[in-house]
């Protein structure tokens, strides 16, 4: 099954639906189920990136109510700020940026994840074209799953205090780390989820917090990959494609949004060892099997 059509598109949107949002690296699992139906080339790689539209709009509806908040509540905070800042006030600037963090929290938390996209969006534009032609391959993601096991079971096996309890007390230097831990996503197989994940609750995230502030830092991030991705390879792609491509976004986005409910019910009684048993096992698996 080597042809880019319905039937494939079903298969990566239920992959991408099950893994994006779990620490084991949709991208890497793409990338072996695109081997495995022999389903490489430049197509491939471009619908594997693609078809991620489809779980991050999953995020957008399960999230609807606290996104709706957030950008309303921010609204309404940056003119109360922008008053404030002109008000005369004789405090310094300091002081009224970390005031404006205990009133303004909506607005900080935003201004935090744009804090956060920056670092993997910058390392992408300059590495990504690179790194999808010397690293899209079973042998990296095999490697970098085993990798990640590991870190995830050293990172658990850490006593840390956890600092914040909700978003709203995500920090900006909070959200600056959890940006450069998202830079190891960039190599398939290390998972987005699993890094900016890993990344906060070493930057002292309650887990559950940590979770969910990955899910909104993949809203900015996977988006731009995927709009910028599907307009490089406009070329690359025909109607048929485009029709298969638009399949396999519904079933991601369908499958997604039933695993995201899941994952935040587990993360709330449950560490993330399994998965990086799972990435232990895939990874020796898959170094066993392709040659």
């Amino acid at each position: 099954m080597n042809e880019w059509g319905p039937a494939l598109a079903v298969i990566l949107g239920v992959v991408e639906g099950m893994t994006e949002f779990l620490p084991v690296s949709s991208t890497g699992h793409l990338i072996l189920v695109g081997h495995a139906l022999g389903f490489t080339g430049d197509v491939a790689a471009n619908a594997e990136i693609s078809i991620q539209l489809g779980a991050i709009l999953a995020v957008i509806v399960f999230e609807r109510e606290k996104i709706g908040r957030l950008l309303s509540g921010a609204w309404q905070e940056q003119k109360i700020f922008r008053s404030n800042s002109t008000s005369g006030s004789h405090a310094s600037w300091t002081d009224r940026i970390k005031a404006s963090m205990q009133q303004h929290h909506n607005l900080w938390f935003l201004i935090g994840l744009g804090i956060a996209f920056l670092p993997a969006a910058l390392l992408g534009l300059a590495a990504h074209g690179w790194i999808k032609s010397h690293l899209f391959t079973p042998q990296t993601v095999a490697t970098t799953s085993i990798l990640g096991g590991f870190i995830i079971l050293i990172v658990e096996a850490t006593k840390r205090t956890s600092h914040a309890m909700s978003l709203d007390q995500v920090s900006p230097m909070q959200a600056f780390w959890i940006g450069v831990a998202q830079c190891a996503s960039l190599i398939p197989g290390m998972s987005r989820s699993g890094s900016t994940i890993i990344g906060g609750l070493l930057a002292g995230l309650d887990r559950k917090v940590a979770t969910e502030y990955s899910f909104f830092l993949a809203l900015p991030t996977i988006i731009a990959a995927t709009l910028y991705e599907t307009w490089k390879a406009r070329g690359t792609f025909t109607d048929q494609d485009f029709l298969a491509l638009a399949l396999g976004m519904v079933v991601s986005f369908l499958v997604a949004w039933a695993v995201i409910a899941a994952f935040l019910t587990y993360v709330k009684r449950h560490t993330l060892r399994v998965f990086a048993y799972y990435r232990i096992m895939l990874g020796v698996l898959v170094m066993l099997v392709v040659r």
